[in-house]
């Protein structure tokens, strides 16, 4: 990712796995990231996260994750301490990048994750890279991150086990290999990419460009015009 480096002086590859799809209902159960700066890994966190009192965990996620309501009683925190985790990832950073694959359902979840306690204020700083709107432009349909792995040969070191951290260090191997293919990942800072039809999931964030990304692959996103 040294073409990144070049504009900024730490990037912040995270991943959440949560209790269902609604960021304004559902709720993070684990948070993980990796700080990293030209020199490479400075910092990373990976955090269980306790429910709020009468929330469950569905079955279906844990059959996802493997993480079990028990587990996460015995070895999640409370949220105020995943919290601070993360805003301290990004201390001494001047000009951060915040990277998912998927970011506007992670982002959308972290504004809620962070507001209850103020601390909102640490995804203002930064621009934004969605690395699943890069992987749809390169490869066809279907998109997910395991998906990418196999695409980019990554299957001896990296592993998308549904567990934050995990999916986050393979997000970081992802982008070192789509910057190896084609250098523009820059191009895509604050673009989120959007299916045609259903139009952009959750809330629109206001830096962030949003445009249609058909499945048909003719042209990269960052040369197309319109919505």
């Amino acid at each position: 990712m040294s073409s990144l480096f070049t504009q900024f002086d730490r990037i912040v590859i995270f991943d959440t796995e949560t209790t269902g799809l609604e960021f304004d209902r559902d709720e993070i159960i684990e948070l993980g990231a990796v700080s990293l700066t030209a020199e490479g890994e400075a910092d990373s966190m990976n955090a269980l996260i306790r429910l709020s009192p009468g929330k469950t965990l569905p079955p279906f996620i844990t059959d996802l994750t493997g993480i079990t309501p028990e587990q996460l009683e015995r070895e999640g925190v409370e949220k105020a301490e995943a919290c601070a985790a993360f805003c301290r990832l990004f201390e001494g950073a001047e000009r951060p990048l915040l990277v998912a694959y998927n970011a506007q359902f992670d982002l959308n979840f972290m504004y809620h994750f962070l507001r209850p306690f103020g601390c909102v204020g640490v995804l203002k700083a930064p621009r934004f890279l969605d690395a699943l709107t890069v992987y749809k432009d390169r490869r066809d349909y279907p998109h997910k991150l395991e998906h990418a792995i196999v695409a980019y040969n990554l299957g001896d070191t990296a592993v998308n086990s549904h567990r934050a951290v995990d999916d986050a260090r393979a997000t970081v191997q992802l982008l070192s290999a789509m910057e190896a293919e084609r250098n523009d990942l820059a191009e895509y800072l604050d673009l989120f990419g959007y299916h045609p039809k259903y139009g952009v999931s959750g809330r629109r964030i206001a830096s962030v460009t949003y445009r249609a990304q058909p499945f048909q692959r003719t042209i990269p996103l960052y040369e197309r015009t319109g919505p």
